[in-house]
């Protein structure tokens, strides 16, 4: 899968198996008839009473495929046919949304890490959300969760208690029950009770694999060790549940490691700013807002100071390639007026806007395979 201007970028696969198609596939497996959901859908899973669905924040296809060797559960699941896309950019907070809505990035709006508050200069952080942005009107559409509440199914949020109640979770995965859980012996605890209802959508959440990643890097020791840790917490899942209850365990996006001589600091020559108001996104997906008129000077510039390290197009030319899905007016100007994302293992930094990514090994956000890949795995 290649988008027409970016060789080598994989296309998020919406409408067929993209993380935005899950809730969806779920319903139909649940026999939940929920109004607007293509039935049957694309994404086709085994027919069962009660699905928990664990996530893994960065859990790439790809680096379970490349080290099988430390988790040998999931990856003995692992096939061609269970593998998946994000959306764009392959990024948490647009993930779990687009999973949480069954909308793509350009229908739910929150379309990265930071974007900008439309009518100012002001970006919103999607993962620490800002007190006076409403998460309600930020994305104002009924969640996957509360449609399949309202059609019957016992939904149940199994996840860390600073998560409940948050910006991103209202407007991600507001709906059902909650239950607080900060360890492994909490969740798996926490999803066995809830799968035992018929029929029932139990989710799980688990940001270790991601932190770690982005911490020490997708080569690390120490990343090794805890994919073996998730690898044992899902087995331990699996083996617990309820026998009617199937296991699905999915990824946000996968994870690449930048190296130095791959880190491109956007604060080293002004004319990265010359005609930029602000600068959002994320170090491998960046959202560029622009002065009026200055669009095509801005994105001109960028692609000569890039170079082969980034496919830097406007905002139509990234709608025009499917990037986003359809977008709707109210999230048009959340977009960069330009977008560069990252080729290869290429990262576009700035000590002044986003001194924290500075320190962070592992990234993600862009197109590539090893980022926007995802498992579908179900057992």
């Amino acid at each position: 899968m290649v988008t027409e201007s970016g060789v080598g970028f994989v296309q998020p696969a919406y409408g067929e198996r993209s993380l935005a198609d899950v809730l969806p596939s779920v319903s139909s497996a649940l026999g939940a008839q929920i109004p607007g959901w293509v039935d049957p859908p694309a994404l086709s899973l085994p027919e069962a009473p009660a699905y928990v669905v664990f996530l893994v924040d960065g859990l790439g296809a790809d680096l379970l495929a490349g080290h099988a060797h430390a988790a040998p559960y999931l990856s003995s699941l692992l096939t061609a046919d269970s593998v998946g896309t994000a959306g764009v950019p392959s990024t948490t907070a647009t993930s779990l949304t687009s999973l949480g809505t069954g909308l793509t990035p350009g229908g739910h709006g929150v379309v990265g890490f930071t974007s900008r508050v439309p009518g100012s200069d002001r970006l919103l952080n999607a993962l620490f959300w800002d007190k006076d942005i409403d998460p309600l009107q930020w994305q104002p559409h009924t969640t996957g969760f509360q449609r399949l509440a309202a059609a019957g199914v016992h939904v149940t949020t199994v996840n860390k208690r600073e998560f409940r109640g948050s910006g991103l979770t209202v407007a991600a995965q507001r709906g059902g029950e909650w239950v607080n859980a900060d360890r492994v012996g909490e969740r798996v605890a926490g999803a066995v009770t809830a799968a035992a209802a018929r029929p029932s959508l139990t989710y799980l959440y688990d940001g270790d694999l991601d932190w770690t990643g982005h911490r020490y890097g997708v080569a690390s020791a120490q990343w090794l060790q805890q994919l073996a840790i998730i690898d044992a917490e899902a087995e331990q899942l699996r083996d617990a549940l309820p026998v009617h209850a199937r296991l699905l365990v999915v990824a946000d996006h996968g994870m690449v490691d930048a190296p130095p001589a791959h880190r491109v600091d956007l604060d080293s020559d002004p004319a990265y700013r010359d005609g930029v108001v602000l600068l959002g996104g994320e170090a491998r997906f960046r959202h560029v807002y622009c002065a009026a008129g200055a669009v095509g000077e801005v994105r001109a510039r960028w692609r000569d100071l890039l170079g082969d390290a980034a496919l830097v197009v406007t905002r139509e030319e990234a709608i025009a390639c499917g990037w986003f899905g359809r977008v709707t007016a109210p999230v048009l100007p959340r977009l960069g007026d330009v977008v560069a994302a990252a080729r290869g293992d290429w990262g576009m930094f700035s000590s002044t806007d986003f001194p924290y990514e500075m320190r962070l090994v592992g990234l993600h956000g862009s197109l590539t395979a090893a980022e926007m890949c995802i498992p579908l795995l179900v057992d």
